[in-house]
């Protein structure tokens, strides 16, 4: 099950991501994160961006909505997401 926390504003989700991907998506569950592949590499905030636009795309968000509050050197992340509920985002399918 994945780990969301529900915070003033909106939820923190757990993510994990896998740079280098032969297609952007969002993978499935990965122990209590989210796995997210992107196909850039990850340097200079280049795969951080590319997860914002795919979990944006995925919830049909404005990106401004997600934040990556830790983790942004770190394949494990922790993300932000605003305007939304456990019980919102518990009704999305991976």
């Amino acid at each position: 099950m994945i780990n969301i926390n529900a915070v003033k504003d909106g939820i923190v989700v757990s993510v994990k991501v896998q740079p280098n991907a032969s297609k952007e998506r969002v993978v499935g569950e990965y122990a209590d994160q989210i796995k997210i592949a992107v196909t850039v590499a990850p340097e200079k905030g280049k795969a951080n961006k590319a997860v914002v636009k795919v979990l944006s795309q995925w919830l049909g968000i404005k990106n401004s909505d997600i934040q990556i509050i830790s983790g942004e050197t770190s394949r494990d992340k922790k993300v932000f997401i605003r305007n939304i509920n456990e019980e919102d985002f518990s009704r999305i399918k991976i």
